[in-house]
């Protein structure tokens, strides 16, 4: 299988050399500049590539993004002694410049300025017009994802449309305005998408990727109308029909833990997924040596137990215990424990083991009651982490689809037909269906079950803070007291300020047109 590994990283030169004197201008011909680069349709490819290679940038999915959409939620909490990284995910962050909250900015930007060179000049480019208008789309798509990124997490951010030059200042605009934005490109570009690919073009945009971003960007805004319509494609509408052998393009795998897995990776149940690869490098940044592996795993793993054992993790992060006793209100219909508690986190209840230890072998005595993140941790493969991990991250899989259909069914007054939907994932769980479980919710009832089905379904895939931002936690002083009784970190949280990450201060000191967030 090929995957999206041959980006270019060529765009932003210049093109042009001074020599001996300053009245002199050399033009290098061994030199890739924007002028003389985008001329066929193998330039169009690469082009496209290179925004997927945002993808292995910190900033991105590689590393950061994770960190700020799960233990910053109240699900986790910073147990790191990394003082910057602790304040940053307790919300006391003094220091708007630190690394992390400026590589999601900078690194979702570089990829938004490839998706805009794409965008702008792969049109005048004379090839196949089918394969043109996918190259554009896949851009959109991405342009879109970025954007949705950081209108979640900054709230009112630039909208840049065009390629960028070093003299720009651009404005922020509303949220509504990027909102917007990122709806149009997902329904421009979702007509020219495929719905599959062959197996060399795996992890690139598709139809149903496009549609089911689209619905997010709706249900965000809380337009359930909108969302239930976007969502509609994949759960029952053309994408549901457009599989191999008569079955269903899109479906749940019967192995829950199949979707965390390097071993069962583009699967029917994964939407839309980064491609990540072990490959050992020298820099994170644009060369031949790029790292392109999953670095979250050293940041979520536990630490070692001894001072001679295999690395298995830094510890800077820890899951709060109030997680694993929402999976333990409930067992299966043959009266075992939920099996996605084992897949969800390692703990002192988990028979497993992990990097060939057990739980009482691989961590300290004083952490015996601890519990972390498992998903997408080489726990199951490896003795140890490291920046180079092979796991595909799933942006959005299947079973999230299926829940934020059931939420704006419900938010739409109807919901006796959001159970199935539900039902579909308790029951690959085994749990029993909640139609038999729990009949006859009113709508504010069937919410509440809906965010604990959230919890025990998608707890460590970055969307528990999106959840919190779109049913008003993080708005409501009662609310974030509910938060708070769950993880003491938000004791900290001051709405005005903490909602909305700061924009670095290196952007704001060089772009006056920028204002703090708060």
């Amino acid at each position: 299988m090929k995957k999206i590994f041959n980006y270019i990283i060529a765009l932003t030169l210049t093109g042009t050399v001074l020599a001996c004197e300053d009245t002199l201008e050399i033009e290098d011909p061994n030199q890739v500049s924007v002028e003389t680069y985008w001329g066929t349709e193998a330039e169009a490819l690469a082009g496209v590539n290179a925004v997927y290679g945002a993808f292995y940038r910190n900033g991105t999915y590689a590393r950061w993004l994770h960190m700020y959409l799960n233990p910053r939620s109240d699900d986790g909490f910073a147990s790191t002694g990394w003082g910057e990284l602790r304040s940053t995910i307790d919300f006391t962050q003094l220091d708007f410049n630190f690394e992390g909250t400026r590589n999601i900015w900078d690194h979702h930007y570089r990829a938004i300025y490839r998706a805009n060179q794409v965008i702008t000049n792969v049109p005048n480019i004379q090839m196949d017009e089918t394969l043109k208008q996918r190259y554009i789309a896949e851009a959109k798509f991405l342009r879109a994802l970025h954007y949705f990124n950081l209108v979640s997490l900054f709230r009112s951010v630039p909208l840049v449309l065009d390629p960028s030059r070093l003299t720009d200042l651009p404005f922020q605009v509303t949220e509504q305005e990027t909102w917007t934005q990122i709806e149009r490109d997902l329904t421009e570009a979702a007509p020219n998408l495929p719905a599959k690919y062959d197996l060399e073009n795996l992890g690139r945009a598709t139809r149903g990727a496009a549609y089911a971003l689209l619905g997010k960007a709706h249900l965000q805004q809380r337009e359930y109308q909108q969302a239930l319509d976007a969502f509609a494609w994949l759960v029952d509408g053309d994408g549901s029909r457009l599989g191999l052998s008569g079955n269903d393009l899109y479906d749940l795998v019967p192995n829950y833990r199949d979707n965390f897995l390097h071993t069962t990776e583009n699967n029917r149940e994964s939407v839309f997924e980064v491609q990540f690869l072990a490959l050992q490098s020298t820099t994170d940044e644009d060369a031949p040596t790029s790292n392109l592996g999953n670095q979250r795993g050293p940041f979520f793993g536990p630490g070692r137990r001894n001072q001679g054992d295999p690395q298995a993790g830094f510890n800077d992060f820890q899951m709060h215990r109030w997680v694993i006793d929402e999976f333990m209100q409930e067992r299966t219909t043959s009266n075992a424990v939920d099996p996605r508690l084992y897949a969800t986190a390692i703990f002192n209840g988990n028979p497993g083991t992990f990097y060939g230890r057990t739980f009482d072998q691989l961590v300290p005595d004083n952490l015996m009651q601890a519990a972390w993140y498992r998903k997408y941790l080489n726990d199951y493969h490896r003795v140890d982490e490291t920046f180079e991990g092979p796991i595909n991250f799933r942006v959005i899989r299947y079973a999230d689809v299926l829940l934020m259909y059931a939420e704006c069914l419900n938010a739409l007054n109807r919901t006796a037909e959001a159970y199935p939907h539900v039902d579909r994932v308790r029951q690959r769980a085994g749990l029993a269906p909640l139609s038999t479980a729990r009949p006859g919710l009113s709508q504010q009832a069937f919410m509440e079950q809906l965010e604990h089905e959230r919890i025990t379904e998608l707890t460590g895939e970055s969307t528990r803070w999106l959840d919190l931002l779109r049913w008003g936690y993080l708005d409501d002083p009662a609310r974030v007291n509910e938060l708070e009784a769950r993880d003491p970190e938000f004791n900290n949280f001051d709405i005005p300020r903490d909602k909305w990450l700061p924009i670095p201060q290196s952007e704001i000191d060089i772009n006056p047109n920028l204002n703090q967030n708060f």
